[in-house]
């Protein structure tokens, strides 16, 4: 994914929120904490368990990929989202002070743990991977056995020992918000568990779009298949301009403003309410061609003493989810005030709810562009 690197400058943001970045606030709370978030634990030698590859589902495979210690090296190592989630909780202590609380998808615990030195009376940290293991270590080796408790498998076939909690906590977004993420779950532990006026956190969540200039890296990644060493591969292009690319966009190619699509609350939405069909008007803020829409999406915790937050859109700081770039099949010469109009659908696939189809209606009625298409795209 070697995209041109994001340097921006926070003070250019125009979101229609402003989050203080992660690292502007309490900046001694992580270098007081006891806690090293980039450490892992030596784990003791075990027994490998395996899954036939014969009887692994879609599902398997996602959980198999937590498994792996890397994957929560990157995580933990995005300070925007980790010290985010550091900074909601050791600046709200009232929140967690003598509570209850449910880590969904916990990992290696570290939003437990960060719970539990907040004053939480204790925490159920449900994690389904094998990184379940290793989380029960670290919080043994740091001292918290007797707060937080472990527990091994999925959320829905999982039993908590308590009737009710008082927060679900969890990090349950996905690349482009919906993919592989753990939404459903949340609401599921939503459901079942979390007494009534409980908190969720995070509570809110929004999907926007943009449109970009991107001429050199279609090039490369698109028109590429039309001559690979002499020979033509174009039937590859339709496969390729259907797969949205998760790269880093610099906030210089955006083109238009940016759209609000979909904004949810998690402490009241229903399951299907992540399948969506959101109208935008996309308009052009100067004379540019646009080769791509641009997806990205902000997080906000609004029970909080101060509202706090962050996106994940090109002109803020970068994050491990990036942005989703959706090619357009043509290339649109836009004039300054003309707009794209169109819609986007949103819907999880039937055979794996944790993947994505996208389908983006399109139109631009200019000077020197009338064009109207659909798209089709299928995060996988």
């Amino acid at each position: 994914m070697g995209r041109r690197k994001n340097n921006n400058d926070n003070n250019s943001m125009n979101n229609h929120l402003r989050f203080q970045d992660a690292d502007e606030v309490i900046q001694d709370a992580a270098e007081s904490s006891n806690l090293d978030d980039q450490s892992m634990c030596e784990p003791e030698p075990s027994e490998p368990s395996f899954i036939d590859s014969d009887d692994k589902t879609s599902a398997d495979y996602y959980f198999d990929s937590y498994s792996h210690f890397g994957i929560h090296e990157e995580m933990l190592k995005d300070t925007v989202r980790t010290k985010t989630y550091q900074n909601v909780i050791y600046q709200n202590k009232f929140l967690f002070k003598d509570k209850v609380v449910l880590d969904v998808g916990a990992g290696t615990g570290i939003l437990s743990l960060f719970c539990a030195k907040a004053g939480a009376a204790h925490v159920y940290a449900v994690e389904c991977s094998d990184m379940a293991d290793m989380a029960k270590q670290i919080v043994e080796t740091n001292g918290y056995s007797n707060v937080v408790t472990v527990l091994k498998g999925k959320i829905e076939e999982i039993e908590l020992p308590v009737e009710k909690v008082d927060i679900i906590i969890s990090e349950w977004m996905g690349y482009f918000l919906l993919f592989e993420n753990m939404l459903n779950s949340v609401l599921y532990a939503r459901d079942k568990w979390l007494v009534e006026g409980g908190v969720v956190l995070p509570d809110k969540a929004s999907l926007h779009l943009t449109a970009i200039e991107d001429a050199d890296y279609k090039e490369d990644k698109i028109e590429f298949w039309n001559n690979v060493y002499g020979f033509d591969m174009s039937c590859i292009k339709k496969q390729a301009i259907m797969e949205p690319l998760v790269d880093t966009v610099d906030q210089n190619q955006i083109a238009t403003n940016c759209q609000l699509l979909k904004t949810m609350d998690i402490s009241k939405m229903a399951p299907g309410d992540a399948s969506f069909t959101a109208p935008f008007k996309l308009i052009a803020e100067r004379d540019d061609y646009i080769h791509a829409l641009v997806a990205y999406f902000d997080v906000t915790f609004t029970k909080c003493h101060k509202l706090m937050g962050f996106s994940t859109g090109p002109r803020s700081r970068a994050t491990h989810w990036k942005q989703t770039v959706l090619y357009l099949e043509d290339i649109l010469t836009i004039c300054e005030g003309e707009a794209i109009v169109g819609s986007m659908s949103v819907a999880q696939n039937k055979k794996n709810p944790r993947d994505v189809d996208i389908m983006v209606k399109y139109s631009l009625n200019g000077r020197r562009c009338n064009v109207s298409r659909v798209q089709y795209y299928k995060m996988r």
